[in-house]
């Protein structure tokens, strides 16, 4: 058997009652919780028994699938399953990092606070939509984006599949470009046109917030986003996190560098099974297992006991 990778999931799965079985049925998950309700009284019941609507906004999205991501993390790592490496999308590179040792929990769930205050400050500021194009090669939603004054691609999730951060006015015509192609446009359901130059606000806002802090060299290589490669420690990191809200998701890439590093067993840790599919697409080999609630941790260890 080659390694195996923990994957954290993005926003856009989120939903009432995530990570209540995970933190009855473990400690470690528990921990986790009781972590975030301490720097943020409330994480766990909005997790746990919050409205969708409250869960869709970024300001609550981003605490919340942090803790649910983590608290799926240690207790797959409670249960047994090994893990030579880490990614996130998006959010979820946050709770990576804190689950490799670059970032205490404590810090790493104070920085997603921040982060997502600056990204829902910023989301309002400008006025954006993100849009998945499908059945297009990325070069050809480069060529589309490039025809529009405030478009851009900004996650390169897996072959046939780009998101596209588009201007509020401009998204309809975006999406009619798109199936002029012979594409196919679905706009998606979240709060603002991340990953783009409108969030630039954003990460101005990180890099001043992470000026006095340190960032730790992983204990397990953690392949960053912006460049599809693990990341280092001190400034660079820094840096490299900070941009990352206003820089393109390279997902494609990095399930295609962790494969190089021998990477052929994928766990998605967190909500939904987004990332198993991107991994499927990109990787038709690779393993995929998903665990959000108890059900799916047994199912991992006893898959991955066979081999």
């Amino acid at each position: 058997m080659g390694k195996v990778a923990f994957v954290f999931s993005g926003q856009g799965a989120q939903h009432p009652g995530m990570g209540q079985d995970l933190s009855v049925c473990s400690p470690k998950a528990a921990e986790v919780f009781a972590m975030a309700d301490r720097l943020r009284p409330g994480t766990s019941q909005q997790c746990f028994a919050g409205e969708q609507e409250e869960l869709n906004q970024t300001i609550h999205t981003q605490p919340c699938l942090f803790a649910v991501d983590l608290a799926a993390a240690r207790a797959a790592q409670e249960a047994g399953i090994p893990c030579d490496c880490v990614a996130g999308f998006s959010l979820g590179e946050l709770p990576a990092l804190a689950f490799a040792g670059a970032l205490s929990d404590e810090d790493a769930f104070r920085l997603v606070c921040r982060r997502a205050e600056l990204m829902d400050k910023a989301a309002h500021e400008n006025e954006g939509v993100m849009v998945a194009v499908l059945r297009l090669k990325a070069e050809q939603v480069e060529e589309i984006c490039a025809s529009f004054s405030q478009a851009w691609p900004v996650n390169y999730n897996c072959p046939g599949q780009t998101v596209v951060a588009v201007a509020q006015q401009e998204a309809d015509a975006l999406a009619a470009a798109v199936k002029q192609q012979k594409g196919k446009a679905v706009r998606l359901a979240v709060s603002g046109a991340f990953h783009s130059p409108f969030m630039h606000s954003a990460a101005q806002g990180l890099r001043e917030y992470l000026a006095d802090k340190t960032i730790g060299q992983p204990k397990i290589p953690v392949y960053a986003n912006k460049t599809a490669q693990p990341y280092g420690q001190g400034e660079e990191a820094a840096a490299i996190l900070a941009a990352q809200c206003e820089s393109p998701v390279l997902w494609q890439k990095t399930v295609l560098a962790m494969c190089a590093d021998g990477v052929d067993t994928f766990i998605e840790v967190g909500v939904g099974k987004t990332l198993c599919g991107l991994v499927q697409k990109t990787a038709p080999d690779a393993r995929v297992f998903q665990i959000e609630n108890k059900e799916g941790l047994d199912a991992a260890v006893a898959a991955l006991a066979q081999k």
